[in-house]
């Protein structure tokens, strides 16, 4: 675990460096969000937005008021992950679920130096592994403990019923970062419901496996989640094409989804070294802190 922990420690190292002399020193504004809470209230401009008067005060017959509200100065930021079976794909240390863990450590750290509160949710097609969230350095640490010591119950995913969860648990305005293969159906308005409460970002982690796999001829294929073999002709050019457009497919209608509801989106694959996907992620944020496209 000690070599675990020093090897996160130096990817937020370098990530920090680097979004520091690209943006002058801007790096806390990944974590900022746009989370506000109320400061004050103040009579009725016109031009004010009529959903934000306040009617308890404004009936007391005084005149009409409005809601002012600050910016948060504390960010709350979340990880959602996935711990489906599905997960398992990939080789060695460099399967979806190690990659997936790796990237929470290197953002929970950074986000604790930043002041930012953390907390966690695993999950499969049940609650797996849930972190209320802390503060501070050692909580982080704590945290990535105990996300790679825990072994998931259930090899099954259901996108929607983490999305209810995640819409349950999560009170206040957050940074959410959903970090899954985002194999599943009928999730999207699930999404679409948290964006609405929150900053999302999508982090989609898949494995070449998935979508180049080897001409081999006739071969069983396990599925992961329901433990059953399939046999099927890897030769076969309808079977690789019926792969590869899968992958294509569920990639391009997360990445349209992603638009439409505002989320962040990067996808990840899991020989890769994601660090330079991760810093240009936190630099499309940095630019629309500061009121870019």
């Amino acid at each position: 675990m000690k070599e675990l922990l020093k090897k996160i420690h130096l990817i937020e190292i370098r990530i920090r460096k680097a979004i520091t002399s690209q943006m002058q020193g801007d790096f806390h504004s990944v974590f900022k969000g746009s989370g506000l809470e109320f400061e004050d209230v103040r009579a009725y401009q016109y031009g004010d937005d009529v959903r934000v008067i306040d009617w308890n005060v404004s009936a007391k017959g005084h005149g009409t008021f409005v809601k002012t509200f600050k910016e948060e100065k504390e960010q709350s930021v979340f990880f959602l992950l996935d711990m489906s079976a599905s997960q398992e794909i990939g080789s060695g240390n460099k399967r979806k679920l190690d990659i997936g863990k790796e990237i929470a450590g290197v953002l929970a750290l950074s986000a604790v130096k930043e002041g930012s509160q953390i907390g966690l949710i695993g999950y499969s097609d049940e609650r797996e592994l849930y972190i209320k969230p802390g503060k501070g350095p050692n909580f982080a640490y704590r945290l990535i403990t105990e996300l790679f010591r825990y072994v998931p119950h259930s090899t099954q995913t259901n996108l929607s019923k983490a999305l209810v969860l995640a819409n349950t648990l999560i009170k206040r305005r957050s940074i959410v970062i959903f970090i899954s293969d985002f194999i599943d159906e009928g999730y999207e308005q699930g999404l679409k419901s948290l964006a609405k409460k929150h900053d999302v970002v999508l982090i989609h982690l898949h494995d070449k496996k998935e979508s180049e796999l080897p001409t081999l001829g006739i071969v069983p294929i396990v599925d992961k989640e329901s433990g059953k073999t399939h046999w099927v002709n890897s030769s076969s050019a309808e079977f690789q094409s019926q792969i590869a457009h899968y992958f294509t497919d569920n990639t391009s209608h997360l990445k349209t989804l992603a638009r439409k509801i505002n989320a962040e989106y990067v996808d990840i694959q899991t020989q890769e070294d994601y660090v330079p996907k991760l810093i240009k992620l936190f630099t499309i944020k940095n630019k629309k802190g500061r009121g870019g496209k």
